[in-house]
């Protein structure tokens, strides 16, 4: 098992994922294929197309945008059946590891894809009308098609009223056998290892919702080809491993309040789950101080986020030297008319928001 130096690795990672210097759109559209399924910004980015938060020179938002009305990103359900954007040329590899197989159509499902062949495109009111079902019947049936790649939601815009036709009419030439689950994942995790430099299997399994048995076997199988090396941290590339042994770069003072939404803060979920314990409804954000994540903003999603405390896990002094840079950290995001109400426990002396 070889050793990494944590520093090096962490600079690299941000290095990587575009933190330490933004992308243009030439790098922006290799690093969006690495962290795909894209998702927009959580609770505050409905409708909105998907973004890489602060990591793009540009705005990203509006790019891709025009790339969703070019067909230049799809939408699909793909990890634990989440809606995400992916380019159309990694259909394939995608559906490939995601296809959930409906073998046993249930009544609802078999009418509406027989309506869809016959008809569709149609939206969820036409089918409604021809059928006679509810929109909480014909919306569920719908999701498990797509989940089997029968059919497809051709969101190009941010309006409400989508068609949804046959997979097989938008995409002719995507084979849903061309790979296996393992085969595919195995792509899909030297990308991961790419972005992250240094991961582990929980990492993997949190962004990609796969079990562990599958995660596990794939990672074995590329350190057995010699394309991952075991480290003391996890796995990483076996290039990149030699890369660190000469690779000088340190992480840089920053502060970056991170979406749940965000590849960082999906591929830490199941160790970001709990650490930081809160009476209050909902953690916001979390807090990615120097690389690593050392706090959360904690409150409640209403009409916008109601930030209601910040919690750290770093030394008092170096929290109340960093106060101002944490704080608007978490402006950024949340609104800078938005209070904060709490720093650490200790109140700001701001008003709460009418309810």
């Amino acid at each position: 098992m070889e050793m990494t130096n944590s520093r090096q690795t962490i600079a690299l990672r941000m290095e990587r994922q575009h933190l330490t210097r933004k992308a243009n759109e030439a790098e922006y559209i290799g690093l969006y294929r690495d962290m795909q399924p894209g998702q927009n910004v959580y609770w505050n980015g409905f409708g909105d197309p998907p973004s890489l938060t602060y990591r793009a020179d540009f705005g990203d938002i509006d790019f891709n945008r025009r790339r969703q009305s070019d067909h230049a990103l799809i939408k699909g359900r793909f990890a634990g059946g989440n809606l995400g954007w992916i380019v159309p040329e990694d259909m394939e590899l995608f559906a490939c590891l995601f296809q959930k197989p409906l073998s046993k159509p249930t009544g609802r499902q078999s009418a509406l894809m027989e309506l869809i062949e016959h008809e569709g495109p149609l939206n969820i009111q036409q089918m409604k009308e021809s059928t006679g079902m509810l929109v909480k019947e014909i919306t569920p049936a719908l999701h498990r098609l797509q989940e089997a790649f029968l059919v497809y939601e051709d969101q190009y815009d941010g309006e409400w009223d989508r068609g949804w036709c046959r997979f097989s009419e938008m995409f002719p030439d995507v084979e849903l056998t061309k790979y296996s689950r393992r085969d595919a994942l195995k792509l899909l995790l030297r990308r991961f290892a790419f972005r992250h430099v240094l991961f582990d299997s929980g990492m993997a399994r949190s962004f990609y919702k796969l079990p562990v048995k599958e995660v596990t076997a794939a990672i074995e199988s590329l350190t057995a080809e010699d394309i991952l090396a075991e480290t003391d941290g996890g796995y990483m590339l076996k290039s990149d491993l030699e890369l660190l042994k000469s690779y000088s770069g340190e992480p840089p003072k920053s502060v970056y309040a991170m979406h749940r939404n965000d590849f960082l803060v999906k591929s830490s979920e199941h160790s970001l789950k709990g650490k930081y314990p809160h009476p209050y409804p909902d953690t916001l954000y979390y807090l990615l101080t120097d690389g690593e994540f050392h706090g959360a903003a904690v409150g409640k999603f209403r009409y916008k986020p109601e930030v209601e405390d910040i919690i750290l896990d770093i030394p008092q002094d170096e929290a109340a030297a960093r106060q101002d840079e944490i704080l608007n950290s978490v402006h950024v995001l949340c609104g800078v008319n938005n209070p904060i109400k709490r720093y650490c426990g200790e109140s700001l002396g701001v008003t709460a928001p009418n309810p």
